[in-house]
């Protein structure tokens, strides 16, 4: 019996302190999730403003921030003149410094616990505008939202252990005065645990923290960036609505000279160079001289030159002493043979004046002057004074950037249409601009290889922003027109795999919304679904976007 007694005692107290398991009960510190500003915001179509605020006194200098941007690009509005009056409260004067671009700090004291709407009249680059900021409450402390955890008097073990104890000894003596200690045991044990397992659910879920629950569930698709922030990265809106735009496809495309784009200068002769009139990316026009070289003569040569001169030598005296002779005796030698006399001679000084300007004066040597034929920019060279050149080899390149070609690869797919009726523009590699381009040449052949056809564009007003050799991005537009609602293509981003766009709901309130794509090319994409005319959706910097919303 006395085991009995045992048994039951510390079955008692070991089912009270089973109550509530493992379970830290101890009081947790409430968390603090109060708001760090008030905050008041108005929205026009040309400007957005926002105050943010703290605590703020009753007649004593109160200080507090004004964000001014667009409504439509968000981008912020620098040295805009503004007034600010209190509603209801004319006498009140605001003091407005600017801190940076698109930030004030206002200065000003409040004359009564209230909630005020501050007038603001704007003129700035957008125009004159006037708005009204709702609802600017004076002397409200910010809210501090926490969750309070009461500690109950059922979660307290010590009572439990006590309340055992107690039921434990009330057992042992209706056992000793019973005769029927088998039932009365029984019936006590079933009261005990009855109880315990109603009132202990957390022994059906193991160890769970009972502290605080929080609620379960996915990342929310709305999320806060501060006005800061957005100023920060130039976080810009574009306003969605419907549109139309032709439908593009993009071909590669290989930068090529045009004929009268690129010079090739070399030597005719084999020789030695005796002049440089240019440097390396020189600006030349067309008959500039670029080079004077020294052109070698082989001995055979040398020998009829000799003897090519030394004939008009010999003629040039003779015509001299002939004409001479006929002069001296003018007044009784007929006069037409002092003409031919004179013709004769003359014709000789010029043959004789040639012959040397050709050969450069001396016997074994040629002078060959090198021009430019077009206008342009000479390239790299590494020629010097003296240098000896051969025949046929390359001494400058000439290119002018003003005038390039575009071939590009089209395959059959893409020519189904008439190629004059499109519109092509070319993207270059330096820069993101567009430049339309000409149909200079039709496919003539197609490439055995890909079966693809060779078209070549002459490029509008390039502005030397393409060179020689460089691959660019071609966009073909069709002559159908969509029109539906689009936004800028680099506003879509992919989340979890899914196209989504960045949409500015208030002055720091942003959300997700995954879509559905339409059609698109390399400037607008249509939006079948997740989107409606007249948001504002985020079109730059949708990296910084997309790691603060991942982020939150």
């Amino acid at each position: 019996m006395k085991k009995i007694f045992l048994f039951l005692l510390v079955s008692c107290i070991f089912l009270t302190g089973f109550a509530h398991g493992d379970d830290d009960h101890a009081k947790k510190p409430a968390l603090a999730t109060g708001a760090k500003y008030h905050s008041s915001e108005a929205l026009s179509d040309k400007y957005e403003i926002l105050v943010k605020y703290g605590e703020l006194p009753i007649n004593k200098p109160a200080t507090f921030m004004l964000y001014l941007s667009d409504a439509k690009t968000n981008r912020a509005i620098d040295s805009a003149a503004f007034t600010i009056k209190l509603v209801g409260k004319p006498n009140v004067n605001f003091k407005i410094t600017r801190t940076d671009t698109g930030t004030y700090r206002i200065e000003t004291v409040f004359p009564s616990r209230d909630s005020f709407d501050l007038q603001v009249n704007i003129r700035g680059a957008l125009g004159a505008d006037f708005l009204q900021l709702p609802d600017v409450i004076v002397d409200r402390a910010l809210a501090a939202e926490a969750e309070d955890e009461h500690e109950h008097w059922y979660d307290n073990t010590w009572i439990w252990a006590g309340a055992g104890l107690i039921m434990g000894l009330l057992l042992m003596y209706f056992l000793m005065r019973s005769r029927k200690r088998r039932e009365v045991v029984t019936l006590l044990l079933l009261a005990l645990l009855l109880p315990t397992a109603v009132m202990n659910p957390t022994s059906a879920h193991g160890d769970d923290d009972h502290g605080g629950g929080g609620k379960s569930g996915g990342v929310s698709n709305t999320f806060i960036v501060e006005k800061e922030s957005q100023f920060l990265f130039d976080i810009l809106t574009h306003k969605t609505g419907s549109g139309s735009f032709n439908q593009a496809t993009e071909i590669a495309g290989t930068v090529t000279a045009s004929p009268q784009g690129m010079a090739v200068i070399q030597t005719p002769q084999t020789g030695k160079i005796v002049s440089l009139r240019v440097t390396p990316g020189q600006s030349v026009s067309r008959g500039q001289t670029l080079a004077v070289v020294e052109q070698q003569v082989e001995a055979g040569t040398q020998i009829n030159i000799i003897s090519q001169r030394n004939s008009l030598n010999a003629e040039a005296k003779a015509a001299k002493v002939q004409y001479d002779r006929l002069k001296s005796i003018a007044d009784i030698a007929a006069k037409k043979d002092v003409t031919e006399a004179k013709a004769r001679y003359e014709a000789a000084v010029q043959n004789l004046a040639l012959f040397n300007s050709n050969i450069g004066g001396g016997a074994s040597t040629k002078m060959v002057t090198l021009t430019s034929p077009i206008n342009g920019v000479v390239g790299t060279f590494n020629y010097a004074i003296g240098a000896v050149v051969s025949t046929g080899q390359t001494l400058f390149e000439i290119t002018n950037l003003e005038k390039v070609f575009v071939e590009t690869q089209i395959f059959a797919n893409a020519l189904q249409d008439s190629s004059k009726s499109n519109r092509y523009v070319a993207f270059s590699a330096s820069d993101t601009t567009s430049y339309s381009l000409r149909l200079i040449s039709t496919a003539q052949e197609v490439n055995a290889q890909n079966q693809s056809q060779k078209i070549v564009f002459e490029v509008v007003n390039p502005g030397g922003k393409f060179k020689i050799g460089e691959n660019v991005r071609v966009l073909k537009y069709g002559t159908e027109k969509i029109t539906q609602l689009v936004v800028p293509t680099p506003s879509v981003v992919i989340i979890n795999g899914k196209p989504a766009v960045f949409i500015k709901d208030k002055a720091e309130q942003f959300s997700v919304s995954f879509i559905q794509k339409g059609e698109s090319n390399a400037m607008y994409t249509t939006i079948l679904k997740g989107a409606e005319a007249g948001e504002r959706i985020v079109t730059d910097n949708i990296y910084q976007m997309k790691m603060i919303y991942l982020g939150q």
